[in-house]
Order: structure tokens, then sequence, then C-alpha cells
């Protein structure tokens, strides 16, 4: 038999409720943002105080973690607050550890504060020292400083391989060390992108570390928000290196 066609009343109701199935969509939103284009539209990087990715900042105390990452209490003594404003991490280099930071937290010649073990329920002996900054860059954004006191703790490998999850121990707003951990997204352009991975003012200048717990780039910029779109970005250990005078090639123990 011959179906009829829809009559007045159907035909109202049909575009009435595929309006209500989408303003449903719309209300709903997306679960997880969609990861914007990193590579496609290069963008001139500068540095941006939009870092939270998400309507909440997902910071552990180093001391409290137990997340995924389950070597990254070997790692963390070598992070550090830098003059109460940035972070750094003592890294190994054929010519000796330095800390590495971000280049717009300080200025070559300067002599920086350094606090090592600044934590809740810290689980070394605090150790404060002097250092002067021996190379300074914001082209890529790279900061080595040389310390007076070298700490007794183990220098952080660095590497160009990533890894699908990645974390960054920090001081964000000067406040004691803690972990967050995102997604990678990608590197192009002598940038590491990365999502759903919280920093603030205070995190610039930290070690962004792969799975295996080596620093595989420099936390410098943002352009998160808090409805989680965005991503925050650095600058990979491969280009700073590739920058250094002291830094050399083999400094990079993986590849």
């Amino acid at each position: 038999m011959a179906r009829q066609p829809p009559g007045p009343s159907m035909t109202l109701w049909g575009p009435l409720l595929a309006g209500t199935v989408l303003l449903g969509v719309v209300a709903c939103g997306d679960a997880v943002p969609a990861d914007p284009p990193v590579c496609e539209n290069p963008r001139t990087p500068e540095v941006s105080s939009l870092w939270q990715c998400g309507p909440t900042l997902d910071f552990t105390p180093i001391n409290s973690y137990q997340g995924e990452f389950a070597d990254i209490q070997d790692r963390e003594d070598a992070v550090v607050m830098i003059d109460g404003r940035c972070t750094g991490t003592l890294i190994e280099a054929s010519a000796g550890p330095v800390v590495l930071t971000a280049g717009h937290c300080v200025g070559l010649g300067d002599r920086s504060l350094l606090v090592f073990n600044f934590e809740d329920a810290p689980d070394g002996d605090p150790l404060m020292t002097e250092g002067t900054v021996i190379e300074q860059s914001f082209d890529p954004d790279y900061a080595l400083i040389s310390l007076d006191v070298l700490p007794s703790v183990t220098p952080v490998l660095l590497t160009t391989r990533s890894s699908e999850r990645l974390a960054i121990i920090q001081h964000p707003r000067g406040l004691p060390k803690v972990i967050a951990e995102g997604r990678f997204l990608d590197s192009c352009n002598q940038l590491v992108y990365y999502a759903d991975l919280d920093t603030l003012v205070g995190s610039s200048g930290a070690g962004v570390l792969n799975r295996q717990g080596h620093l595989l780039g420099v936390h410098t910029d943002g352009d998160c928000d808090e409805t989680g779109r965005g991503t925050n970005r650095g600058w990979t250990a491969e280009v700073i290196v590739e920058a250094s005078p002291y830094l050399q090639s083999a400094d990079i123990a993986e590849r």
C-alpha cells in the first residue's frame, strides 16, 4: 500500500523535534573539546597567562602523587623554584649539570636564587643556592643557570621522544611543587603542544616530561581557557640544544 504524505501536524512537529534535539546537543556541549589545529597554522609564540585548561586546576602535590607516571618521584628532586616566580629543571650535560628554564624568566648574567625541595611534606632537605645565568634567549625561549652549589640529586635526561601522555612538575604562582598531566598533541615548528595540562604563572621554565621522565621540552607559553579549549606549549629540547653553545648533541640521551 502506498504511504500517505505527512499531514499538516506531522509537517509541523518534524522541525520542532529536530530543533529540540539540536538545542539539546548545543546545551550539553562537547564532552571533550575538539583539539585545535596546532601545526597547520603556525603562530609566533608569545607568553600568555591563559594556561588553565578547563574549569578546575588539576594539580597534585608532588609527594601525594600516585598516578600513571610511575618513576616521577625519581625525577622531581631535580625540579627547582627560581626567584619565587619561575620553575626550572636540573639537566644532565656533558659540560656539567645546569638548570634549564625559560628565557623570559631571567636575564643574561643575572644572579638567581634557586630553591630545591620546596614542597608539601618534603622528602628531602630543602636547599637554597644561587646561580649565574650563563645563556639566555627568547627564540628559542630558554636559559641555562650554573649553580654555586650542586644538590645531591640526579639530573634529568633530555629527549626527542614524546609519549601519548606528558607531565609537568612545576611551582605555579611560587607555590610548593605540584604535578599536572595531559595529552601530547604534536611537535612542529620547534614547539611541542599539549592539551588538558594545567599550568599557571610561575610554571614557566618547567620541564615537559615524557612517560619515561625525560625532558622533551621547556614550558613557556599557553593558550588554554577555562572551557578546556586551546593548548599549552613549549620549546623542544632539540631546538634548545641546537641553539646552545653549552649543550651538545650528545646531551640528548634518547632520540
